[in-house]
Formats: C-alpha cells, sequence, structure tokens
C-alpha cells in the first residue's frame, strides 16, 4: 500500500514537473512572439518618424571629415596656426607626427573638431594655402542607421522586461537557467547596439580632419672640398675594385673547370704530336 501511494505521488509530482516546463515553453515562445511584433512596430514608427522628418533634423546625424595635403613656407608656424585653431574652435589634436626625407620636412597631423565648427577650421587652415595637393571632405548621412538601432535598441528592452518577469515565475533550476541563458544574449545584444548608437554619436558630433603639410628643402648633403672630393673618388675606386674581385671569387667552380679543360686539351695534343707520322 505504501509503495502504491509513492508510485502515485511520483506521477503526480512528475505530471506537475511536465506541465510546469510546458508553461515555461509556452511562456517562452510568447515572450518571442511579443519581441517580433514590438520590434516590427517600433521599427516601422522609426521608419515613418525618419521619412516625415525634416532635413535640418537629419542633418545632426551627418559625419563629416576632412583631408588636406599642401606645401607651406614654414612647417613650424603651420603648426602652430593648426594648434591655435584647434584650440579656439574647441578641438582636440588626435596624432601629431613630424619627420624628415630627403629634400622635406613634412607633418601630419589628425585633429578632432566639434561639427559646428568644422567649416570654420577649414578655413582657417585653407588661409595662405596657394593650392592643395589634396582636398577632400565627405559627409556621410547616417540618420536612418541611428533611427533604426534606437528602434531595435528599444525592442531588446522591452523583450528584457519579459524575460525579467519570466524570471521571477520559474519553477525550478532548469527553468531559471534557461531564462537567463536568454537575458546574457539580450543584453550581449543590447551593449553592441548601444556601442554602435555611441560611436555614430561621437563621429557625428565631432569631425575628423587629416592634415598632411610639407615644406621642400635645397638640402644636398654637407658640402665638400675639392680634395675632400679626391679622396672620395679614390677609396669609392678602390672598393670598386674589392667589389670586383669579390665577385671574381664566386666564380673559382667556373675558372677551376677552365683550368681542367685546357690541360687535357693540351696533353691529347701534346699525345698526337709525339706519334708518328
Amino acid at each position: 500500500m505504501k509503495l502504491l501511494s509513492i508510485l502515485l505521488f511520483g506521477f503526480a509530482l512528475a505530471c506537475s514537473n511536465s506541465n510546469s516546463s510546458e508553461h515555461f515553453k509556452t511562456e517562452t515562445v510568447a515572450a518571442d512572439y511579443e519581441y517580433r511584433e514590438v520590434e516590427k512596430k517600433v521599427v516601422e514608427e522609426a521608419s515613418s518618424i525618419s521619412l516625415l522628418a525634416s532635413p535640418e533634423a537629419q542633418e545632426q546625424k551627418i559625419i563629416k571629415t576632412a583631408r588636406l595635403a599642401f606645401e607651406t613656407k614654414n612647417v613650424a608656424t603651420t603648426h602652430k596656426v593648426v594648434l591655435d585653431l584647434a584650440n579656439q574652435y574647441k578641438g582636440l589634436v588626435q596624432n601629431d607626427n613630424s619627420g624628415k626625407s630627403y629634400n622635406r620636412i613634412f607633418r601630419t597631423m589628425i585633429v578632432r573638431i566639434p561639427t559646428e565648427n568644422f567649416q570654420s577650421f577649414i578655413e582657417g587652415v585653407s588661409e595662405g594655402v596657394s593650392y592643395f595637393d589634396q582636398k577632400e571632405i565627405s559627409r556621410k548621412d547616417v540618420s536612418e542607421e541611428f533611427v533604426d538601432l534606437e528602434a531595435r535598441l528599444k525592442a531588446k528592452r522591452e523583450l528584457e522586461k519579459r524575460y525579467l518577469e519570466l524570471l521571477k515565475q520559474a519553477k525550478n533550476v532548469k527553468e531559471i537557467l534557461e531564462i537567463e541563458r536568454e537575458l546574457s544574449n539580450i543584453r550581449e545584444e543590447i551593449e553592441a547596439k548601444q556601442g554602435r548608437l555611441q560611436f555614430l554619436q561621437n563621429r557625428v558630433s565631432m569631425s575628423t580632419i587629416s592634415l598632411d603639410f610639407y615644406t621642400l628643402t635645397s638640402e644636398t648633403g654637407v658640402t665638400q672640398s675639392y680634395g675632400q672630393k679626391m679622396i672620395n673618388s679614390l677609396k669609392g675606386g678602390w672598393d670598386g675594385i674589392s667589389v670586383f674581385f669579390l665577385g671574381v671569387l664566386y666564380l673559382w667552380p667556373l675558372f677551376l673547370l677552365a683550368l681542367i679543360t685546357v690541360v687535357v686539351l693540351w696533353k691529347i695534343l701534346k699525345r698526337n704530336k709525339k706519334k708518328p707520322s
């Protein structure tokens, strides 16, 4: 009788767990369905808002970049002008490199400027430049991507709330672990979309300007006296002869083969001469 009672209790418990599991699966499917509906609705609304938005509102979501390359009379003076302009227009110097080649002194810079001061900064740098080796100014409209990301982020947050509600209703460890796994995936997607939004916002609010300016020099090396030039010529001639003999040494197998050939031919000719006619 006790055994029968235990079996009946186990059967009832199994049925209860089965019903709980089925209920959890139903709730999960419902949550996913609700998310898809919410995402679809929010994205459609966002698209409508984007289409109805004025050009002025969309202008705030444009990434501006520029690249300027030009010759200057004095690199140090131009560098100071750029630094003063960056300070005046509340920008920052992201990269600053200088160098010298055979007949050129140059400097490359990357400056970040608030977008509202972008054109003023370009005009300030261009002042006094007679011509540009390169002048590229680009504008990339990211308004649509910005709105779409915000809409999908809103839908993901709604889904996160729904799963948090399911977590409170979880009946066992298995359900808790499954919900937490889904929440972890959702939060990763939320963080990724937030990161992309922050990146776009940073590029929209701060324009990037690459500068490459240089000055040509007439330097061709230190001036040498006539005597020094003669010494250098003699030294160069000796170096040339040394290189020649070193090259000859690399051909020693060929010379050895030629010597052996000459000796063999000489012996053959000598033997032919000794034979009676």
